[in-house]
C-alpha cells in the first residue's frame, strides 16, 4: 500500500535518489527516541556532484535548485530510516544549510529555500521546520550546498 507522503511524491512527479552510502567514518542517519537525526547530504544531481560557490559562477536559482537535491537526498535518508515508511514522519523539526559562497554573497536564505519549499511540497504544515542557512568558504568535494536534518517520528 502506497502512503500518504509517497502518494505526494508522486503527485509533485518527484522521484527519491538512492539513499548515499557514506563517504567517510559516520552514519547515514541516526533515531534516539522519537527523533531521525540525518546526516548533512551534499547537492548531487542525475549528472554528478553540483559544485561551484554562490557569488562566483552560481547564481541564487541554480543555489537553490542544489539545496533541493540535497532535500530530496535528506528524504530518502528519512525514508530509509522509517523502513520505507515515510508517514513516520511527524515533523520536519530543523534544516541546516551549508552554503559555498564567497564572502560578500549574502543570499544563503534564499539558497536554502530550495531545501525548504521542498519539505513544506512534501509534507505540508509537518514540513514547517526551525533552520539556519550559514556560508562555507568550501564544502567537500568542492559542492555547493549541503544540508542536514531533523525529523521527529510518530
Amino acid at each position: 500500500m502506497t502512503g500518504t507522503i509517497d502518494a505526494r511524491l508522486a503527485e509533485l512527479g518527484i522521484a527519491l535518489p538512492a539513499a548515499p552510502a557514506p563517504a567517510a567514518n559516520y552514519v547515514p542517519f541516526v533515531i534516539s527516541g522519537n527523533m531521525l537525526y540525518v546526516s548533512g547530504q551534499i547537492s548531487a544531481g542525475p549528472d554528478g556532484l553540483i559544485t561551484g560557490r554562490l557569488g562566483d559562477g552560481l547564481d541564487v536559482a541554480a543555489g537553490a535548485a542544489a539545496a533541493q537535491r540535497c532535500a530530496l537526498s535528506l528524504i530518502a535518508q528519512a525514508k530509509a530510516a522509517c523502513g520505507g515508511d515515510l508517514d513516520r514522519i511527524a515533523r520536519v523539526v530543523k534544516l541546516v544549510g551549508f552554503v559555498s559562497s564567497t564572502a560578500d554573497f549574502t543570499d544563503q536564505p534564499k539558497v536554502v529555500n530550495g531545501a525548504s519549499d521542498l519539505m513544506v511540497a512534501v509534507f505540508g504544515d509537518k514540513g514547517r521546520h526551525a533552520r539556519s542557512a550559514v556560508s562555507a568558504a568550501s564544502l567537500p568535494l568542492g559542492v555547493a550546498v549541503e544540508v542536514e536534518a531533523v525529523f521527529e517520528l510518530a
